[in-house]
């Protein structure tokens, strides 16, 4: 990313020549305004309950005065401030260094008995010229003095706080508890020519849900410095809401609003600390054994036959708690349940990352009982007591790739060029690391990897989605036996799979899904205004069933955003089978209306109906075309897992990467998320790709214990 589409990464900090244009005229009131923000203080002035040692007393006695504060707020505010807000804190000070101007915008403070009777700002008396910014700070008609105000004090008070001497220390950091990066044991130093922080450690990780947050835990757990980035923020379950438009719009890539280029697919994807473990749906479904012997047999991956990798699987299930029983199933989970038993059809239990007695219906929008496992408190705990560093709001822009003389094959890849920033700040980080770790996912490695100059075909082809159809059924409240609202309860606890009756081959899987009322009526076919309000005053107890396959088709994913997928005929079969089976069980259930998510309407009114009616309605269920197609009725397909888009290959031409999961064309750079798989898995896949992750980081791990790799720099 580069800094055209930065503008606040404009300049630099330098220590002895500034660049900002202020008179000293200007430069005296504005140190005044900034001794006034962060004033010099006496001992007697530290608050009851605070230490008073040597630290906290020098940080009481510290000024936001002393140089060279002052001319760094009055670099960065022109380097990097908007234009018309400069001016203005331009003028204001130019005003404030005349007597006659003071008097203007401070009024009566500064006048006093004794000559020169009217003070310019900076001689005024620290207590009345706090008086002056608190007024200034509330002002409802003069917006300059507010603008002034806020700019000098937005600036003021990060340098303070931020700035570092040549030992990468701040004064005032021992006073405030505050233990920087290089309290990790970090190397960081700053330039003054680029304005670019350099970073230097054993593992940088790009990313830190189920592939990112295993392997930080994993290498920091063996002694090395890591560094994880995450481009999303962070949420205790005390910040959870689980409202829906906010909670999308913070937690998921695109504010869950992302799709294929054509609108078929509507595609979720977490992009907060913890990635999908932190919204995903709980099912902690261990690989397939048909699954792990095609990747090793077919695919010729030694790993997933290995016992190594069924270890790797127990480990993980038992860090992240998964339990295999559900004490009170919610409302959709009940009627899969009830249908599958009054057709006579197996239905098992999805164990899960949560208690047996878990019963939150909003982990889509993270846990607010904090009960879930994700990697937010598990695994990314662990890094962080080994001295990880998890930095957030930071997204990786490009990977630093060298050749060096000494190596004849092909770069290495010696770590990552990231973008740090908020909506006050914006910092380029240049990060080293002995090895890299890209594992922000099956829709933005490949783009990075891209983006950074690797070429080998395997990068961002054979995406695959694991495609979702929804289907519905209506249980009215006092006519069913069903407790609770679609809302409420473990979100999936149950699963029926649709198996071949010729190979036993698993066609489809069915389970419930969590749908919030605007994603509900979003994604519900309108066909009037009336309809559309009944419909939804009955959203509460409309269960909801979805068909998901493990798809053959698969997409292509090369920039960030743009992703193009193609259902194979296999797959529209197996989701029209997959779909069919899902009505049987809501009408087993007691429907009194079941129907699909086509775009006309489909549906059909249960009670009363005769069978050989719903066999025809059942019959005329087939899988439509997208938005884009060319069909009469189409409808809108989801997805909630990405995967293989940088799949593990015996060789270059197989693969994008090696079983260890190291690229073949960068040494040193590796892959460690769900991108790396040879398939798609057909199962909710995060014990899949946590187990991967696992297998991957220890041998990371291993190699870097053997000094396999040179250290950074």
């Amino acid at each position: 990313m580069g800094r055209d589409s930065h503008p606040l990464l404009s300049g630099g900090r330098r220590e002895t020549s500034f660049s900002h244009g202020f008179s000293a005229d200007q430069m005296q009131s504005l140190a005044a305004m900034c001794e006034t923000l962060v004033p010099p203080l006496s001992p007697d002035s530290i608050g009851d309950g605070i230490p008073r040692n040597e630290a906290v007393c020098s940080f009481f006695r510290a000024s936001g005065s002393r140089h060279p504060i002052p001319d760094e707020v009055a670099e960065r505010m022109v380097k990097r401030g908007q234009h018309k807000a400069v001016f203005v804190v331009s003028l204001v000070l130019k005003i404030l260094s005349y007597r006659l101007g003071t008097l203007l915008l401070c009024g009566f403070l500064c006048l006093d008995w004794r000559w020169p009777f009217v003070h310019k700002f900076q001689e005024m008396p620290l207590e009345r010229r706090e008086i002056v910014l608190n007024r200034w700070s509330r002002q409802k008609k003069l917006i300059p003095l507010k603008v002034a105000f806020a700019m000098v004090k937005l600036l003021c008070l990060f340098i303070f706080f931020s700035r570092t001497d040549e030992n990468s220390k701040n004064p005032s950091w021992e006073a405030i508890g505050y233990e920087s990066l290089a309290g990790k044991g970090l190397k960081i130093t700053e330039s003054s020519e680029t304005d670019i922080c350099n970073i230097k450690c054993d593992a940088v990780i790009i990313g830190s849900g189920c592939g990112g947050g295993v392997a930080a835990a994993v290498l920091a757990q063996s002694g090395q410095k890591v560094v994880v980035l995450e481009k999303g923020d962070y949420f205790t379950p005390q910040d959870y809401s689980s409202l829906e438009a906010p909670s999308l719009n913070q937690m998921y890539e695109s504010g869950g609003m992302l799709s294929t280029v054509d609108g078929k697919f509507m595609i979720l994807a977490g992009s907060t600390v913890g990635g999908g473990s932190t919204v995903n749906w709980s099912a902690s479904i261990k690989t397939p054994s048909s699954v792990l012997h095609e990747w090793s047999v077919d695919h010729k991956i030694p790993l997933f036959g290995s016992p190594e990798y069924l270890s790797a699987m127990d480990v993980v299930c038992k860090r992240i708690g998964v339990t295999e029983n559900c004490t009170e199933e919610g409302f959709q989970n009940q009627i899969l349940r009830k249908g599958c038993s009054n057709l006579g059809l197996h239905v098992e239990t999805v164990p899960r990352n949560s208690p047996e007695s878990h019963y939150c219906g909003s982990c889509c929008y993270g846990c607010r009982m904090g009960e879930k496992r994700g990697t937010d408190c598990t695994w990314l705990v662990d890094a962080v007591e080994h001295d990880a560093v998890i930095l957030t709001g930071c997204k990786a822009d490009k990977l630093i790739l060298e050749t060096r003389d000494d190596e004849k094959v092909g770069p290495r890849c010696s770590g990552v060029i990231a973008t740090v920033s908020n909506r006050d700040f914006s910092k380029k980080l240049r990060i080293e690391a002995k090895v890299t770790i890209s594992a922000c996912g099956s829709l933005l490695t490949p783009p990075l990897l891209i983006s950074s100059g690797l070429k080998n075909p395997n990068i961002g082809t054979n995406l695959h989605l694991h495609p979702v159809l929804l289907v519905w059924g209506y249980f009215p409240e006092n006519s069913s036996g069903y407790r609770g609202r679609i809302y409420e309860g473990g979100i999936i606890s149950s699963i029926h799979k649709v198996v071949s009756e010729d190979s036993s081959e698993v066609q489809a899987i069915i389970e419930t899904p969590a749908l919030g009322p605007g994603s509900f009526a979003s994604l519900f076919p309108w066909v009037s205004g009336a309809e559309m309000k009944n419909r939804v005053v009955k959203y509460p107890r409309t269960a909801h069933l979805f068909a998901l396959v493990r798809d053959q088709g698969s997409g292509v994913i090369k920039e960030e955003g743009i992703i193009n997928y193609r259902l194979s005929q296999m797959d529209k079969e197996n989701l029209k089978l997959g779909m069919r089976q899902a009505l049987r069980i809501l009408i087993a259930a007691g429907a009194i209306e079941v129907g699909t998510y086509r775009s006309d309407g489909q549906r059909i009114k249960c009670r009363g109906a005769k069978q050989e009616d719903i066999d025809e309605f059942l019959a005329s269920v087939t899988t439509p075309g997208g938005l884009g197609s060319c069909q009469e009725h189409w409808t809108v397909y989801c997805c909630a897992h990405q995967m293989g888009s940088c799949r593990m290959g015996t060789s270059e031409e197989a693969g994008a990467v090696n079983e260890n999961g190291e690229s073949w064309e960068a040494k040193g750079l590796f892959v460690c998320d769900g991108s790396v798989l040879p398939t798609a898995v057909g199962v909710n896949p995060m014990i899949t790709i946590q187990s991967t992750a696992y297998c991957i980081s220890k041998r990371i791990a291993e190699s870097l214990r053997k000094e396999k790799f040179p250290r950074a720099g």
